[in-house]
């Protein structure tokens, strides 16, 4: 509550932007209408009677057209996937349908700056996954993302830094990697270690492999812990290893006009398109919904996809335009980080633009 001016330091002072935050009438709407937030409880933040209403009493006190103000409603329903229930009694909504709406309600706002506290509590796992995708959709398109949170598994996978706050203090700032390894201040925090960094830090002590890098999520681990491995042949000699990059990530942009073409033609290259195939991005996943286009993996498409591949299988990843170099960056950190490359091919006027292969 410290980011937008709600609370005001009793000493110290909050910067944005570099500067300290002035707390005028004038100034704190200004700064408002930059940081939003999504408190853990939606019931502290939802009191207008239908879905539609609450995700559009942000807007209209912007004082914008209404024709503005129906693009921001319509448009952050869809990326939290509820356009299908705008109509519905705010009261009649699960918990988790009240936390997307209290979601969709701070990003029809528009911010520079997106503030959640405890967003995954209560979430059953696919909607935790649909939660991360989004923040990092988001982030992509220049939104700074910050979570308050408890959920340290999450945390480690998907934060770019972390910040330790213990009764008052801050004991570490930095990034997770930096956390992880400084086991002394773990232990007198009473942090529990990620799953990924136990396991690591047992094959380390199993195998001697290096413990560093720290894997940060699935892919990194797997690929970490478990290479694989050469096989044998009938007389007991080691073959030549397969190169783990022998699958073909498929990039299948949604936004083409030939899509319906490009899948047909995809068809024909994969022989389990439905089991083969995931949907990146709140608009790929709009199209599983309105049943456009048809996908085994509706979320953690990323993981799968990556997984997939290093397994020597094919996959088609369904995503839009905008996130197509979100694609590339996530491909090149895990080549960075594990040495694991991926051959892509692009489909469509995409792939006619990069030459077919990426």
């Amino acid at each position: 509550m410290h980011f937008n001016g709600i609370l005001r330091p009793k000493k110290g002072e909050v910067l944005y932007d570099g500067a300290p935050l002035k707390y005028d009438q004038r100034s704190l709407a200004t700064l408002r209408q930059d940081i939003a937030m999504v408190l853990q409880n939606p019931d502290d933040q939802i009191f207008s009677t239908t879905v539609e209403e609450d995700v559009a009493f942000g807007p209209m006190n912007l004082e914008l057209d209404r024709g503005e103000v129906e693009r921001r409603v319509e448009e952050s329903l869809h990326l939290v996937g509820m356009e299908d229930l705008r109509g519905r009694p705010t009261q009649q909504l699960s918990f988790g349908q009240r936390k997307r709406v209290s979601l969709a309600g701070a990003l029809a706002m528009k911010p520079r700056v997106l503030i959640m506290d405890e967003p995954t509590a209560g979430l059953d796992s696919e909607m935790v996954h649909e939660l991360m995708e989004l923040s990092d959709e988001l982030n992509h398109g220049g939104m700074t993302m910050i979570m308050s949170t408890h959920d340290i598994e999450t945390a480690y996978e998907w934060a770019d830094e972390m910040v330790v706050l213990i009764k008052g203090e801050m004991p570490f700032s930095g990034t997770p990697d930096e956390l992880f390894d400084h086991h002394d201040l773990l232990d007198r925090l009473r942090i529990v270690h990620p799953y990924a960094v136990r396991l690591n830090q047992q094959m380390h002590y199993r195998t001697g492999r290096p413990e560093r890098p720290f894997p940060r999520n699935l892919v990194e681990l797997t690929q970490k812990c478990f290479p694989r491995a050469a096989p044998v042949g009938d007389d007991g000699t080691s073959r030549p290893r397969p190169d783990p990059s022998s699958g073909t990530l498929y990039i299948v942009d949604i936004e083409d006009p030939g899509l319906e073409r490009q899948i047909e033609d995809i068809s024909a290259r994969v022989s389990d398109l439905h089991h083969s195939s995931g949907a990146y991005g709140a608009r790929a996943r709009r199209m599983v919904r309105d049943g456009r286009i048809d996908v085994h993996h509706p979320f953690h498409a990323m993981e799968n996809a990556i997984l997939q591949v290093s397994l020597g299988n094919d996959f088609v990843m369904y995503t839009d335009t905008s996130l197509i170099s979100l694609v590339g960056e996530e491909l090149a950190r895990v080549e960075r980080r594990v040495g694991l490359r991926t051959r892509v091919v692009f489909s469509g006027h995409m792939g006619a633009a990069a030459g077919g292969q990426g």
